[in-house]
């Protein structure tokens, strides 16, 4: 079947799907960070003394959620940049935001990928310009919530939320796609030089 532009209802259907997980984002966002306010005292502190709870009990400790307002990106990247990173989200979103509108019907998986990564930086985003400034930063802080933490190691994986996680899973498939397209690319070189080396000579 040849791939065609989408029509507007696949548009409707696809916008749908990122205001979607963009309410999700924003549901647990607000949900999680009351819910913690609200218990602060039953909280458990680790070494470092963050107040987090374990969500599959003390017994099983490495999966917790613990309150972070993020002024930066992934890792606290560009947390002294703020302008910066607000302009590379902006011009992400609406980079985004066209090729979706573009992605042709015959590729689900690619336009899969392409609304994860919209609705997480629409997500995020949402953070930067619609909450109020705290401590001097000229934007408002992304909330980050879930903390996968190894208290064994003293270890833990970069505090995230769900709009992170569907950047991380739209970039994955992304890679993925990509990797597939180029093996295929190369399987279909060789098939061709094996065709041309059958070939009779003159």
């Amino acid at each position: 079947m040849t791939a065609e532009r989408p029509s507007a209802s696949v548009l409707v259907r696809r916008f749908l799907f990122v205001a979607v997980l963009i309410l999700l984002d924003l549901w647990s966002k607000a949900s999680v960070f009351a819910w913690l306010e609200s218990m602060h005292g039953d909280l458990v502190r680790d070494v470092c003394g963050h107040p987090r709870h374990h969500i599959l009990g003390e017994g099983v400790g490495w999966l917790t959620f613990m309150r972070i307002e993020n002024p930066g990106a992934a890792f606290g990247k560009f947390a002294n940049s703020p302008h910066i990173l607000i302009g590379l989200r902006v011009i992400a979103v609406i980079g985004l935001t066209y090729m979706v509108a573009r992605a042709k019907t015959g590729s689900p998986w690619f336009t899969t990928a392409l609304l994860l990564v919209l609705a997480g930086a629409l997500g995020n985003l949402y953070d930067n310009l619609m909450l109020p400034a705290t401590d001097g930063h000229p934007y408002g802080k992304v909330r980050d919530f879930i903390d996968v933490y190894f208290s064994r190691w003293n270890w833990h994986f970069p505090t995230f939320n769900v709009a992170d996680s569907c950047i991380t899973v739209g970039a994955f498939l992304l890679l993925i796609g990509s990797l597939r397209k180029d093996k295929q690319g190369s399987q279909d070189e060789d098939s061709g030089a094996d065709e041309e080396s059958t070939e009779p000579v003159s």
